[in-house]
């Protein structure tokens, strides 16, 4: 019997590139950019939605500036605030990737979900996190995450978390699994280049070795002054089979909305019993080397 879901991820491009003007004033243009796109989540009757990696400013990271430190803020905080009048007003679950402040100098890249009630369920910290040249030190802004791999009971389903290089390891996409995923959405900001060519390639494995849904993020456009790249957006989603689903454009702003029919799970997990057969007790190497 079908348990259709519908679903929904927003691709952005950030709208001032500069980096001169004051951070406040960034976020509030980048947030007032996804609103319409949130509503339009909600007249379409989108139930799970998810936006990108720190989806309020430009992904800055490719910089080493302590003025960025300025954009984290407490979660949940006046953001998760915001996301969750409109997650009531549409009656879905959203997925609010963000910069987090703990306390003075303990800051992560984290991920809150807010219920479709408006409530706050908790966060996902980024566990994985990159130092790579050119352009990706985010170890100067953000510490390794120490919440484990939680997943969230929201009204629609089960909800795992795992943001964008963290898509490269594949011990926590199983733990997700493990903990009861149904969905997982991984918010990224990925360019074109390196790592491109998996980027439908980790996902998708990610959801067969597993059996749940993935709705892959990536966020659109070449951002100043740090001209990294483009970001290539063709955010999607594949089924626990490993099929695209749907996919959005590389170079656009879009919602992009699919019905996912969650009894895929139990079908594909009946036919490929890798839970049953995985030997835990073989792994032991994994965790010593």
């Amino acid at each position: 019997m079908s348990k259709i879901v519908r679903c929904g991820l927003i691709q952005c491009s950030n709208p001032i590139n500069d980096n001169t003007t004051p951070i406040p004033q960034v976020q509030k243009a980048m947030v007032d950019k996804h609103l319409p796109l949130i509503d339009e989540a909600g007249k379409k009757g989108v139930q799970i939605l998810c936006l990108q990696e720190i989806f309020n400013g430009p992904y800055f990271c490719p910089s080493q500036d302590t003025r960025w430190y300025e954009a984290a803020e407490e979660v949940p905080g006046p953001t998760c605030e915001l996301m969750a009048k409109y997650a009531k007003k549409h009656s879905m679950v959203i997925v609010v990737p963000i910069y987090e402040r703990e306390m003075s100098g303990v800051l992560y890249n984290t991920a809150a979900v807010i219920d479709a009630d408006g409530s706050y369920l908790g966060k996902y910290r980024k566990q994985h996190i990159p130092h790579v040249n050119p352009g990706f030190f985010e170890k100067f802004f953000f510490k390794p995450g120490n919440g484990g791999y939680p997943v969230f009971q929201t009204r629609y389903a089960k909800v795992g978390v795992y943001i964008c290089y963290d898509r490269h390891f594949p011990e926590g996409a199983r733990c997700l699994g493990l903990n009861g995923a149904e969905i997982v959405f991984n918010p990224s900001a990925t360019t074109a280049g390196l790592s491109q060519h998996l980027w439908k390639i980790e996902q998708p494995a990610h959801a067969v070795a597993n059996g749940y849904f993935m709705g892959a993020i990536n966020r659109v456009g070449t951002e100043a002054p740090w001209n990294i790249g483009k970001f290539y957006g063709t955010s999607y989603f594949v089924n626990p089979r490993g099929e695209f689903v749907a996919q959005a454009s590389e170079d656009k702003d879009e919602l992009l909305v699919a019905d996912l029919d969650f009894a895929q799970i139990e079908a594909a997990r009946s036919t490929w019993q890798f839970y049953r057969d995985r030997r835990p007790e073989a792994y032991d190497e994994i965790v010593e080397h």
